[in-house]
């Protein structure tokens, strides 16, 4: 897993309140919504129940078409366990207690827990497209997977936040589906095979219409209001600069014609 933005060099705010105390680093990552290119869809997803004959079959043929050693194992009980692989395609800010650094890649490794009572935190946008295995049960929900990342990343928020997606790509065109809180993700990856244009697994903020401000407490409010306007000013600057280069330009050609 490989970090792709540059969480430290955005912007920083510090607030204060009656109950905790709460700093924000944001990445360059605009708060305005952008069109979606990816289509949702909303349908079921059968899964067949396998005979242990068949899932063994079906894992042998699973681990005779990857090419690394992330393989699934038939256990005694008729149970198997196997890994998946998770991107984080995040767009909002998580937070962590404020006591330890953002996360980093040994960080995620070892998997440090979530403290039970934090009054400080520290709320970040998580690199862009991050992405974490993860050794599952074949019975591990996707609740429990969702629970799991956000222990790995230190990430202190509600669960309920999150959402874990099914990624599939169909005739050029990629289609996402929510998975509910008891499906099993390893079955699914099983079904499917190793092919990621098949399947493969997305965590992202749990509703699809637009954000819900009234998740986020005061101080967050006001730090995404210093980001707008901080945003807003940068581009008022870049479109005042290019006018003037415009304009310069301009008066350049004027000067340069000849008089006639």
């Amino acid at each position: 897993m490989t970090w792709s933005s540059t969480t430290s060099s955005g912007y920083c705010s510090q607030e204060d309140s009656d109950s905790e105390l709460e700093q924000y680093f944001t990445a360059r990552t605009s708060l305005v919504r952008r069109p979606r290119r990816d289509q949702d869809e909303a349908v079921e997803r059968e899964t067949p129940d396998l005979s242990q004959a068949e899932t063994e079959q079906k894992i042998k043929d699973y681990n005779g078409q990857i090419n690394s050693n992330l393989f699934m194992s038939l256990n005694k009980d008729g149970s198997y366990t196997g890994f998946i692989k998770v991107q984080l395609k995040l767009v909002r800010p998580v937070s962590v207690p404020s006591s330890k650094k953002p996360p980093s890649l040994q960080d995620a490794r070892r998997g440090t827990g979530r403290s039970t009572a934090v009054r400080r935190r520290t709320s970040f946008y998580l690199p862009k497209d991050a992405i974490k295995h993860l050794h599952v049960l074949s019975r591990t929900r996707a609740r429990e997977v969702i629970e799991a990342l956000l222990r790995k990343f230190m990430v202190i928020d509600d669960p309920r936040k999150f959402a874990l997606f099914e990624r599939t790509e169909r005739h050029g065109q990629v289609y996402f589906r929510k998975l509910s809180d008891d499906e099993q993700p390893l079955k699914l990856r099983l079904l499917a095979g190793p092919s990621e244009k098949a399947l493969s697994f997305v965590l992202k903020e749990n509703d699809s219409g637009e954000v819900n401000w009234d998740a986020f407490s005061m101080p967050e409010l006001h730090n995404f209001l210093r980001i707008l306007q901080r945003e807003e000013e940068e581009h008022l600057r870049q479109i005042l600069q290019k006018y003037s280069r415009c304009r310069q330009k301009i008066q350049e050609a004027l000067h340069a014609c000849p008089l006639g």
